[in-house]
């Protein structure tokens, strides 16, 4: 199972993007996605977390009312769309899958079993 993102770019403070996490099995199940970032030198950090199966999501405090988390179980395919986008937002943007039974908040990295290769968010001020 492979894990594919995309959307990432260089916008200006204020800017918009969406970005998409797309499953390449078509087979797959997951529990829980999620997008974590990374700006250089620092931790992998919580974005936005959804439960695959069914309702529940968690956005971090430092996005909420910007970021939006969403899901196509159809086309196994993970949004986040990003507004109002600000030079600290810069990074790294990876989306992680749950492959198994999952109860978790979402924000720990580590309950996270596939990862994608990351996308590049760079704003600009």
């Amino acid at each position: 199972v492979q894990l594919q993102a995309s959307g990432g770019g260089l916008v200006q403070a204020g800017g918009s993007l969406r970005l998409s996490c797309t499953v390449s099995e078509r087979t797959f199940s997951a529990h829980a996605m999620a997008w974590f970032r990374q700006a250089p030198g620092k931790e992998r950090t919580f974005v936005a977390g959804l439960r695959w199966k069914r309702a529940g999501s968690r956005t971090a405090d430092s996005v909420k009312g910007r970021f939006t988390i969403s899901r196509d179980n159809a086309e196994n395919i993970v949004y986040l769309q990003m507004r109002d986008l600000r030079p600290d937002d810069t990074g790294v943007y990876y989306c992680g899958a749950r492959t198994t039974y999952y109860i978790g908040d979402f924000q720990d990295p580590r309950d996270y079993d596939r990862w994608g290769q990351g996308t590049q968010v760079t704003v600009s001020s």
